[in-house]
C-alpha cells in the first residue's frame, strides 16, 4: 500500500514538474495538446490568416520601408499611452484575439507569444488560439519580453516597433536588456497591424464633441491649474512642456469628451511654455457647447492662458521647430499606470533639449481639493443608490422565477446607474460573472460564454460610474442560494483584509506597498493569494485608475510612493479558485489627515475613510471570523450606508431598493465574542508592520 501511495506521488510530482516547464515556455495552453483534436474554447478567435499576413509584411522591404524584421511587437497603447483604447487603437486584440486592457504581443516568423498579468491569466487562455504562446506574469520563472527574444535569437535580429505606438521608458527598457545581445530595435513608419486589418472589421474613430466641466465641479478654473504647472516646470528647470496624457489635458483644461470608452477624454496633444499654451486637436469637437469661446481660442487678444490650436497631426512638425526655441523641455516619463511620452514624441525633440520627468500634472491632479473631495463623496452615495435599487430589483424578480444572464445583469446594472442625475456612464465596462466565470477578474461576459445565473454559485459584479461629480468603482460578491464553507471562509477573509486595510492608521512616510499586506494576511493564513494589485488611484470624473498610487507589496513604484491627504483609491482584495468561484470586494478609500495624533519624530498620521456604500452580503460572512473589533466596524459601515444611501434612495423615491438596503445593513452583535486566531493574527502583523515604519 505504501508503496502504491510513493508511486502516485512520485506521478503526481512529475506532472507538477512536467506542467511547470510548460508554463515557463508559454506552451501550458488549455486544449492545445499536439496528441488528439480537442475541442476548442467557444470564446477562442483563429488568429492563424491574420499572422500569416503580418509576417508576409515583416519580411517585404517595400511595406517596411527598410531591410526585413525578425520580430514585431505589438502594445495595447495609442499614442498617447492610454490604458484604455477604442476599437479603432485595438492592433493587440485584433492580430491575437486576447481583449483584455494590458498585455503585449511579440509575433516572430515561427512563434507569437503574448504576455499578460493575473488579471486576465484564464481569459487570455480562452481566447488566443494555438498559435500563441502565453506568458503568464507573475508566477515564477515566467520569461520578461527581452529575456524570451534573447533566447529564440541568440545570434540577432532585427525588432520591428511602432515608436508613436510604445513610450520612452518600454523603449529604453528593451534597450537596456537587449544591450549585451545582437537583438536591434528598429523605429518603422508604418503600423503593420493597420496595414492588415479590413476597414469594414475595424471600429470607427471617435470624434465626438468636447464639452467644458463647470468650476463647480473642478474647484478651479484652468487658468489657475495652468499657473500651478508652469511653476512645476519652472522649478523642474524646464521652459516648457509637452503633454501628451488625455486625463492630464482633461484635468489642466477642465474639458471632457468621449473619444475612449469610458474615460471623458479629448484626443489631442497639449504644448505650454511661460506665457502660451497650444493645443493639438480636431477642431471641429470645440465649436460645440462653447468649448471655444471658454478656452479663449476665438479671442483677438492673446493672454496667459490663450489656448492656441493646431490640427492634431501638427504635432510633429512643430515639436521639430520648438526644440529648437527652448534650452530645456520637460518630457513627461514613466510614473506608475503613465507611460510618459511615445518614443516617437523624444525623437522629434532634439536630445539636448529633453529634460525626461515625470509630469507634475499627475501629483497635482492626484490631490483632490475640498470641492471635488465633496464631488466624490456624492457620486458614490448616488452610486451606491443605484447599486441597492438594482439588486433590490433582480432579488425580486429571481424570486418570482425569471431567468438572468450575465450579460443581461451588466445592461440592466448599466441602465439603473445611467438613471442618475449627472451621470454619462460606466467608468469601465461591467463586470459579471457566475460560477466557474467569477474565478476570472476581469471577466466579460460575450455570446459564448454568457452564462445563466443559477442559487448554487457565488457572482461578482465590478462596476463604477462617471458622474460630473466624481468617478466609482465598487465590487460586491452575492449568493442567491446557500453558499457552502469554502465559499463563506473565502468571501470573510477577504472581507476581513479589506477592513483591516480600511482600518489603518499610519505615519504619512509608510510606503504604499506597506498596506498591501493588511489586505492579504488573511489569505497568506491559508496559503492563498491573488494575482492582481490590491489598489489603484481613481480620479474625479477622470480615469479609473490614476497614478502615483499603486498598492502592491511586491511592485517596486509601490515601494517608492506614499500616500497623501486627498488622495483617492480602490481598496479590491479577492479569491480565485480557477472553475469553481470567485470572491471580490473593492471599496474606494479617501486618504485623510488625522490632526490629533502626532508622530515621534514629527511625521503626521494619516488614514483612510471608505466612501464606496454598498451593503455586503450577510450571509456569506462568517461570523465566527470576525473579532468584536471587526464587527463592531462591520455595524458603523452599516449604520453610514442608512443614514447616507438611505437618504438618497428616499429622495429619489426608490422604496424598493431602500428596503433592500435596510435589510441587508441589519445589526450584528458585536460583544461577548472571542477573539479569533485570525484576529489575533492580523493584530500582529499590524503591529510588527507600524513597528517597521517607526524604525525607518
Amino acid at each position: 500500500m505504501e508503496a502504491i501511495t510513493l508511486f502516485f506521488l512520485c506521478l503526481a510530482s512529475l506532472s507538477h514538474a512536467y506542467d511547470q516547464e510548460l508554463l515557463e515556455k508559454g506552451e501550458l495552453r488549455k486544449a492545445c495538446s499536439r496528441r488528439g483534436n480537442a475541442i476548442q474554447p467557444v470564446r477562442r478567435v483563429n488568429s492563424t490568416t491574420r499572422l500569416i499576413e503580418l509576417r508576409n509584411l515583416m519580411s517585404s522591404e517595400v511595406r517596411l520601408g527598410t531591410i526585413p524584421i525578425d520580430a514585431y511587437l505589438v502594445t495595447s497603447s495609442d499614442e498617447h499611452q492610454s490604458v484604455e483604447v477604442d476599437e479603432f487603437e485595438r492592433r493587440r486584440e485584433y492580430i491575437s484575439g486576447f481583449s483584455g486592457s494590458y498585455g503585449d504581443a511579440i509575433i516572430t516568423m515561427d512563434k507569437a507569444a503574448l504576455w499578460t498579468d493575473g488579471r486576465y491569466h484564464l481569459q487570455a487562455d480562452e481566447q488566443i488560439d494555438c498559435n500563441w504562446l502565453l506568458m503568464r506574469e507573475g508566477h515564477k520563472n515566467i520569461p520578461t519580453r527581452s529575456h524570451w527574444l534573447k533566447t529564440h535569437f541568440p545570434n540577432g535580429a532585427r525588432l520591428g516597433v511602432n515608436p508613436k505606438l510604445v513610450s520612452e521608458y518600454t523603449w529604453n527598457q528593451f534597450k537596456q536588456e537587449l544591450n549585451n545581445s545582437k537583438i536591434e530595435l528598429i523605429a518603422l513608419n508604418v503600423s503593420l497591424v493597420d496595414e492588415i486589418w479590413p476597414k469594414e472589421e475595424r471600429g470607427q474613430m471617435r470624434t465626438k464633441d468636447a464639452f467644458v466641466l463647470d468650476i463647480k465641479y473642478t474647484g478651479k478654473n484652468y487658468s489657475t491649474k495652468l499657473e500651478e504647472v508652469r511653476r512645476q516646470v519652472k522649478k523642474a528647470g524646464a521652459e516648457a512642456m509637452v503633454v501628451t496624457a488625455l486625463d492630464e489635458i482633461a484635468w489642466l483644461l477642465n474639458i471632457r469628451g468621449r473619444d475612449t470608452p469610458f474615460s471623458p477624454f479629448v484626443r489631442s496633444y497639449l504644448f505650454l511654455d511661460m506665457d502660451n499654451i497650444f493645443m493639438y486637436v480636431n477642431a471641429s469637437q470645440l465649436v460645440t457647447n462653447e468649448v471655444l469661446r471658454y478656452l479663449h481660442a476665438e479671442s483677438s487678444f492673446r493672454h496667459y492662458d490663450t489656448v492656441q490650436l493646431r490640427n492634431y497631426s501638427d504635432i510633429w512638425p512643430d515639436l521639430r521647430t520648438k526644440s529648437q526655441r527652448y534650452k530645456k523641455i520637460l518630457v513627461p516619463s514613466h510614473c506608475v499606470y503613465s507611460e510618459g511620452a511615445s518614443h516617437a514624441i523624444y525623437e522629434h525633440i532634439f536630445p539636448s533639449r529633453r529634460l525626461p520627468k515625470q509630469s507634475p500634472i499627475i501629483y497635482l491632479k492626484a490631490v483632490k481639493n475640498s470641492v471635488e473631495i465633496e464631488g466624490m463623496k456624492m457620486a458614490n452615495i448616488k452610486d451606491a443608490a443605484a447599486m441597492c435599487d438594482f439588486f433590490a430589483y433582480i432579488e425580486k424578480q429571481m424570486s418570482t422565477g425569471r431567468v438572468f444572464t450575465e450579460a443581461i445583469l451588466a445592461d440592466i446594472l448599466d441602465a439603473f446607474r445611467y438613471e442618475q442625475n449627472q451621470s454619462l456612464g460606466n467608468s469601465f465596462r461591467t463586470i459579471v460573472g457566475f460560477g466557474p466565470n467569477s474565478a476570472q477578474p476581469h471577466y466579460i461576459p460575450t455570446k459564448n460564454t454568457n452564462s445563466r445565473i443559477f442559487n448554487n454559485g457565488t457572482l461578482v459584479i465590478e462596476s463604477g460610474g462617471q458622474y460630473y461629480e466624481g468617478t466609482t468603482d465598487v465590487t460586491r460578491t452575492l449568493h442567491f442560494g446557500k453558499p457552502d464553507d469554502l465559499m463563506t471562509e473565502a468571501y470573510t477573509r477577504v472581507l476581513v483584509g479589506q477592513m483591516t486595510f480600511n482600518s489603518l492608521t499610519f505615519p504619512n512616510n509608510m510606503k504604499m506597498a506597506h498596506v498591501d499586506v493588511l489586505a492579504r494576511g488573511p489569505l497568506w493564513e491559508m496559503g492563498l493569494d491573488y494575482l492582481h494589485e490590491s489598489g489603484h488611484g481613481i480620479g474625479s470624473f477622470l480615469g479609473v485608475k490614476e497614478s502615483p498610487i499603486s498598492v502592491q507589496y511586491d511592485l517596486e513604484v509601490s515601494n517608492r510612493q506614499t500616500f497623501k491627504p486627498g488622495y483617492f483609491l480602490t481598496n479590491g482584495p479577492g479569491y480565485y479558485k480557477e472553475g469553481y468561484f470567485g470572491v471580490r470586494l473593492q471599496n474606494i478609500l479617501e486618504v485623510i489627515e488625522k490632526p490629533w495624533l502626532e508622530h515621534t519624530s514629527g511625521h503626521k498620521y494619516l488614514g483612510f475613510k471608505v466612501i464606496s456604500l454598498v451593503p455586503y452580503q450577510l450571509k456569506l460572512i462568517k461570523l465566527s471570523l470576525l473579532s468584536t473589533h471587526q464587527r463592531r466596524w462591520l455595524n458603523r459601515y452599516n449604520e453610514e450606508i442608512r443614514q447616507e444611501v438611505g437618504a438618497e434612495l428616499k429622495r429619489q423615491n426608490k422604496m424598493e431598493g431602500f428596503y433592500w438596503m435596510m435589510e441587508n445593513t441589519k445589526y450584528i452583535p458585536e460583544n461577548g465574542i472571542p477573539r479569533t486566531p485570525l484576529a489575533n493574527s492580523l493584530l500582529v502583523l499590524g503591529g510588527f508592520i507600524i513597528r517597521m515604519i517607526v524604525v525607518n
